[in-house]
């Protein structure tokens, strides 16, 4: 079944219905399909997408960028330099003015309020591609790549998200699992969990839709079992050193590691990250964290889990492209 998407906004996972969720997931496999057959067909030619990126991204900008050039649209990138956009304009001034200039607009950074303000005054689509409360643009990529490695209905999918729960990737991996029926498990510290709303969000979806939703400090028992185990970067850029050693101490025992992975009693458990991810000190941020914390093997991920073979975060990556570009197609063209 087809849906008409046309024009919508995604925010956030729950501005779309399951049914509408599905359908964006098998046009993202048919729109796969197609580019890897050379098949694929422009439904976006004469289209123009402004991307703001006030937090940069490899994945995120790469993505809407080559999504687009398939399709035949045009892309303007605006970094956090690239526009007045907070600074001497507000939102809702700037929303109006990219709204008469673009067919849609993406937005990268802190703020779910701005990205709500820019849907609210632009009269075009807009797509959330990471504020600090939703990441829904990385739960179709998260999916669509659970299904495809497991060859599972989205509803008889089982995962783990382990480490910090309160911010995106927590809060998204816990609304869309109740949203696609699936057996979502969140594990941290409890001051790390959720916000109350977020979990009771979940569990009035999961009522509706049969899943099952756990949040829980207990890791062992949020792994048992699992098909897949996530977790997420515990610093971030930009955060003072102060609160480095603190984190570290709290969430060393939701570390990513060999024996985590055997604590899932499968096999065939895979492990996921939207990335990047520090599991190693090969870059400056990753370097700076493991020697002031003392960690040595990887941060919220070891190496050794990160290289391989349970570990499908490439794949992942890619599927960041189809599933944007599905969301594109949809609401576009």
């Amino acid at each position: 079944m087809a849906f008409n998407l046309k024009n919508r906004s995604f925010l956030k996972e729950i501005d779309f219905e399951p049914a509408e969720l599905r359908y964006l997931l098998r046009l993202s496999e048919a729109l796969k399909l197609a580019k890897y057959a050379g098949t694929e067909a422009k439904r976006l030619a004469s289209k123009e997408i402004a991307l703001i990126f006030e937090k940069t991204s490899t994945r995120t900008r790469s993505s809407f960028e080559v999504a687009a050039f398939d399709q035949g649209a045009h892309v303007t990138y605006l970094d956090p330099s690239g526009s007045q956009l907070g600074h001497k304009e507000s939102i809702a001034d700037t929303a109006a003015v990219l709204g008469r200039m673009y067919d849609a607009i993406e937005f990268r950074g802190t703020r779910q309020s701005d990205v709500e303000s820019l849907a609210a005054h632009s009269g075009v689509p807009v797509y959330n591609g990471l504020t600090d409360e939703w990441h829904p643009t990385q739960m179709l990529a998260d999916f669509l790549t659970m299904h495809e490695s497991s060859n599972k209905p989205y509803d008889a999918l089982s995962y783990a998200y382990v480490g910090d729960c309160r911010f995106n990737m927590g809060r998204s991996l816990l609304v869309m699992g109740a949203l696609m029926g699936s057996d979502v498990r969140l594990s941290g510290p409890k001051d790390l969990h959720p916000p109350k709303d977020v979990v009771d969000l979940a569990d009035d979806i999961a009522r509706r839709t049969g899943a099952r939703v756990t949040v829980t400090d207990d890791v062992g028992a949020a792994v048992s079992g699992v098909d897949f185990i996530h977790t997420d970067v515990w610093v971030s850029m930009g955060e003072s050193k102060d609160v480095w050693t603190e984190r570290v101490r709290l969430l060393t025992p939701y570390q990513v590691n060999s024996d985590l992975l055997s604590r899932s009693g499968n096999s065939a458990v895979k492990f996921m990250h939207c990335l990047p991810a520090f599991h190693d000190a090969n870059t400056a941020v990753g370097r700076e964290i493991m020697d002031h914390t003392g960690m040595t093997s990887g941060i919220e991920v070891t190496g050794e889990v990160f290289d391989s073979a349970a570990s499908i975060v490439f794949d992942q990556a890619e599927n960041r492209l189809h599933t944007i570009k599905a969301i594109l197609v949809a609401t576009l063209g």
